[in-house]
């Protein structure tokens, strides 16, 4: 299965949608044009204008309100990386230069604005305030989400319902906002799709999120050094299951090289074989697939159709993706 195929029913309002993000970024200042194209040109898998396009087209015809919906998303996604590429000091993202690394926090912070307020203007401009709040929400559970693992990653004690928590405002939320503000454009206010679709795309946002953190203790290039969760002092799902299985003494052990020498290499080896050996993986891949389960079933209430089908396979797509 590949993302050519997932993306056949949709594929000509993709190209329309590109058009419409292309004008949605344009500025009069040089400087932020030549930004904002480098972001263009080194755009992700558009996985979030995918999942808004595929879920208006399941419930009606793709319209004006369904590339409004997609442009807001991607204008908001494409803004919080940036601002997180600044807050994580980070210099790389998908394997090219950072916005910060090229251009500095304080230019970096700022493109990350423009591109929070376009969103918001166009929201406003095309009248689509129940999309604004929808995306607005999810924009609250971000910060929300990242400040509190933030305050949980200083002591180092997150509880398995603590990281859900933390992943349903960071990750899912924004997920669950394009799937249910592509509804929006196309279900003509029902409330209980609207619901529905939120739920779809949450459910979907925590498994995605699991497969991301798996990659912290694999082999696979995905685009960040391996261990970097650690190295940042990240408590995921397989870290946390084996250190709550854990002796005493050997998650004082561990729990002490996150903390205080998770700069050595050799240390987050051994974390990261610690975590292999204590079936974490194991453990964080059994709470994907139940959540995967869960998207699915809700999914299976909606009338069948090719955007459907697409739909389902995206899931498994992101859920089983090498990188």
């Amino acid at each position: 299965m590949s993302l050519d195929s997932i993306k056949q029913p949709i594929a000509a309002a993709l190209d329309t949608f590109e058009v419409r993000f292309r004008e949605a970024v344009r500025s009069n200042v040089p400087l932020l044009n030549k930004i904002t194209w480098y972001i263009v040109q080194r755009k992700g898998k558009q996985v979030r204008p995918m999942l808004v396009l595929l879920s208006a087209k399941m419930f009606g015809p793709i319209g004006e309100g369904s590339y409004t919906a997609a442009s807001l998303i991607e204008l908001i996604h494409t803004a919080t990386l940036v601002h997180d590429d600044v807050v994580d000091d980070a210099n790389e993202r998908r394997g090219f230069f950072s916005i910060n690394a090229l251009w500095k926090n304080k230019i970096a912070v700022l493109v990350g604005d423009f591109l929070l307020s376009q969103a918001l203007l166009m929201s406003v401009k095309n009248k689509q305030y129940r999309m604004l709040e929808i995306i607005n929400s999810a924009v609250r559970e971000m910060a929300e989400g990242e400040l509190m693992q933030m305050e949980k990653a200083r002591r180092l004690d997150i509880k398995e319902e603590v990281y859900f928590e933390i992943i349903r405002q960071k990750t899912a939320s924004l997920i669950a906002a394009a799937c249910c503000a592509g509804a929006v454009s196309t279900a003509d206010g029902d409330e209980a799709i609207e619901q529905k679709m939120w739920l779809f795309g949450e459910k979907t946002g925590m498994a995605f999120q699991i497969r991301d953190d798996l990659f912290d203790f694999g082999d696979d290039d995905v685009g960040k050094p391996l261990g970097i969760d650690i190295k940042e002092k990240k408590m995921t799902l397989p870290l946390i299951y084996a250190l709550s299985h854990a002796e005493r003494s050997e998650r004082r052990r561990i729990i002490n090289i996150v903390k205080n020498e998770s700069d050595q290499v050799e240390k987050v080896a051994e974390v990261i074989l610690f975590v292999r050996n204590s079936g974490g993986l194991d453990y964080a891949r059994e709470a994907m697939y139940r959540y995967r389960q869960q998207a699915f079933d809700i999914l299976d209430t909606i009338p069948d159709s090719p955007a459907r089908q697409s739909m389902r396979d995206l899931l498994i797509f992101v859920t089983e993706r090498k990188r």
